[in-house]
């Protein structure tokens, strides 16, 4: 029968002022009755809208309906017949403007909890199953993937899948990409990530690290040694700044390499000799969930305080409703409508605070936004000793420059055909956010897996 209660089922959380000082995931998770009754809210609807929201087309009333059947394998392997990362996605993709703003119930009352029961069915299946992916039969064909963040991942699994020996490639020592080095912990448990990398190893993909492509082998190479396709998803990992007097003091920071230097290379263990400035008073720059991210895993070194500087109003910030909740509940502060104009530091060259001006929104921009323009005169300082710019990257441009043929647009972005992902360069793709830019896990992985239909039915036309 339909659970019709109108709220979400709640997820069991750590108490904001415990978990502000540890890297410990936030979101415990749903137990199996809490699973159930969740899902018990899905009114399997006939046309389903939430598939249509989507972008890796998960079928959702399907695995919803086996989970309340207490069938959770199953439910697995339906959502897994589409997604190679579903423990992943059930954590970092937003829903809210996806699946679930397509759910009918999310018309007079809150949507199904589609991200949670999915986390729910991938972490079951982690916990209570050891049978390894079933390795399908060889078809003859060669892929190499560029990149092991979420759209090369999801590529290199859904051409396993169908028997391509699929070789990735990456540059840092740990597969995993934004995985690993951009999103915390406390959101996404790097284990999480190794055990779903480890999921498309049994498929019998090769995952080679402390790859730099374009410099240890070009795109032509890979192609003249006998790979028949490659899928470039290098990410975006070139950080912006905003060019002010100042950013190149001690204790500037870009979010990438703050969030690098703690996720990846461990800096918030004791230990681990990672060189990172252990903050107290920290100014983030940027209103998306790096910036959110940036600023909760300062509060996490030991800050004493921690404010969000934003251009614009808390109605235009990018960033997912539930990381600013989260951030607000932990202690940061949130400074709408500043902006900065100069880093200023002391005569050894450290960071002592960062001058801002008020802002005022005036008439729509490109993006939809209200503008906003700086009130003449309101020029303040804030007392920090360290400053993170979170206003987004760029994709790295060592590819491109050693890919003849290869074309980017004015933004350094690879220009390709969006239904296909190909690229300008023959049995080449591309997808993520070396094409998009700074964009979402979710809409990489269906990047990725739009490319590897397109590869697939390049080389299997050559069958023919």
């Amino acid at each position: 029968m339909p659970n019709m209660s109108p709220n979400k089922t709640p997820m069991p959380e750590q108490a904001p002022d415990v978990r502000n000082r540890n890297f410990d995931e936030v979101a415990l998770g749903y137990t199996i009755e809490m699973a159930q009754n969740e899902a018990a809210r899905c009114l399997n609807c006939k046309n389903r809208p939430c598939v249509s929201g989507c972008p890796v087309n998960i079928q959702i009333p399907d695995f919803i309906a086996q989970i309340v059947k207490g069938d959770f394998e199953e439910a697995y392997k339906i959502i897994t017949k589409t997604s190679s990362l579903p423990a992943v996605c059930g954590r970092v993709c937003p829903q809210e403007s996806q699946c679930e703003s397509k759910c009918v119930r999310g018309i007079k009352t809150e949507s199904v909890g589609i991200g949670r029961l999915e986390r729910f069915a991938a972490d079951y299946h982690m916990n209570n199953s050891s049978a390894a992916a079933e390795k399908p039969e060889p078809n003859g064909h060669k892929v190499a993937v560029i990149g092991s963040g979420p759209s090369g991942l999801t590529c290199a699994g859904a051409l396993a899948k169908k028997g391509y020996e699929v070789t990735v490639f990456e540059a840092f020592h740990t597969a995993g990409g934004v995985l690993m080095y951009g999103i915390p912990e406390f959101r996404l448990p790097k284990e999480i990530v190794q055990r779903e990398i480890e999921e498309l190893r049994s498929l019998g993909v090769d995952i080679r690290t402390n790859m730099v492509m374009g410099k240890i082998m070009s795109v032509d190479e890979l192609l003249d040694d006998g790979w028949e396709a490659v899928f470039i998803g290098t990410g975006a990992g070139l950080p912006n700044f905003m060019g002010i007097e100042g950013e190149g003091l001690i204790g500037v920071y870009s979010a990438n390499e703050f969030l690098t230097r703690i996720n990846l290379m461990k800096a918030y263990k004791d230990e681990y000799d990672t060189p990172i400035i252990k903050p107290k008073r920290v100014a983030v720059v940027g209103g998306g969930n790096v910036a959110m991210d940036a600023a909760r895993s300062a509060l996490r070194l030991g800050a004493e305080s921690v404010c969000i500087v934003y251009r614009r109003s808390e109605e235009e910030m990018p960033a997912r409703n539930e990381e600013i909740h989260h951030a607000k509940e932990e202690g940061v502060e949130f400074r709408m409508l500043r902006n900065p104009v100069r880093v200023l530091g002391d005569e050894n060259g450290n960071v002592v605070g960062l001058e801002c001006v008020e802002m005022e929104l005036g008439e729509p921009d490109a993006s939809g936004r209200r503008r906003p323009a700086a009130k003449e005169g309101s020029n303040f300082t804030i007392d920090v000793d360290t400053v993170i710019i979170a206003i987004g990257n760029a994709p790295n441009p060592l590819i491109r420059k050693t890919t003849p043929g290869l074309e980017a647009n004015a933004r350094g972005c690879i220009v390709v055909d969006e239904e296909t992902m190909a690229t300008t360069k023959e049995s080449v793709y591309a997808g993520g956010d070396a094409v998009t830019g700074a964009a979402t896990v979710i809409k990489a992985m269906g990047a990725g897996r739009r490319a590897a239909e397109a590869i697939d039915k390049m080389l299997r036309g050559k069958d023919e």
